[in-house]
């Protein structure tokens, strides 16, 4: 009998210990404002913000980068090559004036969930097949616009490639190859700390209000995080569009010091980061 009650309340205990350690972690969201990361970003500044933009859409360089180049805030775009051939020269420029450009595949593989996708679909990927797929979009940009990109964003944010037992992360293979891997529609910013560069999360930029955004930054920088937005057309309106005027509002508020952003490409913050963490600078894997 002794033994018997011993056993219920060491089983009690133990439940009571993982309910309590369930509610802290469903927690994370409140206590995470309440912390601030000790890093230190350069000359002052409260924190760091990119913005990044998928798919070399034809808005990005008709429309969105011109208007960037107005305030001088230079972005990452992501490329996927068959759509840089209808504007090469205007992406050359656009390298030539400061901006970042990275890989994004060079068939957009998502999960076949997305109907879409369904002939392109992760689940029927091998790591061997991620490779070339990666390898072949730099090699097209670099034929194109002669540099070697190394940020990238996972299409779709999904990290994965196969199914069931079967299923295996790529996220290593990004990292043996790029500075950055990008997520997407990621719920929060990157605490410049103890962010993994080869999984950095990204928050939606598309269909944001300027109040939206402004919230995003401002906890940002309560924080002192990196806040990496991402979109897709840059544009008046319609799907996937980050408009114009959020675009110009965001240049013109993080470009004045009083509020203490640092806005700058992929590329030069990761950069940064590794840095002051010690760890060395990103290269290239001769192939």
């Amino acid at each position: 009998m002794k033994i018997r009650n011993l056993l219920t309340a060491f089983i009690s205990t133990l439940v009571f210990t993982m309910v309590v350690g369930i509610s802290q972690a469903q927690s994370y969201q409140v206590k995470t404002v309440e912390k601030r990361t000790d890093f230190h970003w350069p000359e002052g500044k409260k924190m760091g913000l990119s913005l990044t933009f998928d798919d070399a859409r034809l808005s990005q360089v008709d429309k969105g980068i011109p208007l960037l180049d107005q305030y001088g805030v230079k972005a990452t775009f992501y490329l996927s090559p068959d759509n840089v051939k209808q504007r090469l020269e205007a992406w050359k420029k656009a390298i030539i004036d400061g901006h970042d450009i990275g890989n994004h595949t060079l068939k957009h593989p998502c999960s076949g969930n997305f109907a879409w996708s369904r002939d392109n679909a992760l689940e029927d990927y091998t790591l061997e097949d991620m490779e070339i797929e990666l390898d072949s979009a730099s090699y097209l940009i670099k034929q194109m616009l002669g540099i070697q990109p190394i940020s990238f964003a996972y299409p779709c944010g999904q990290t994965f490639i196969g199914r069931g037992q079967m299923t295996r992360s790529y996220v290593p293979v990004i990292s043996a190859k790029f500075e950055t891997g990008r997520g997407w529609l990621s719920e929060g910013p990157n605490d410049p700390a103890f962010c993994d560069m080869s999984q950095l999360t990204g928050m939606e930029l598309d269909g944001k209000s300027f109040e939206q955004v402004i919230s995003f930054i401002e906890e940002s920088k309560s924080k002192g995080m990196w806040l990496i937005f991402a979109g897709h057309e840059m544009n008046e309106g319609g799907f996937q569009t980050t408009s114009l005027a959020i675009i110009e509002a965001i240049c013109k508020y993080a470009s004045d010091p009083a509020n203490g952003i640092w806005i700058d490409t992929m590329h030069n913050i990761a950069a940064y980061l590794k840095e002051i963490r010690g760890e060395p600078p990103f290269t290239v894997t001769p192939d």
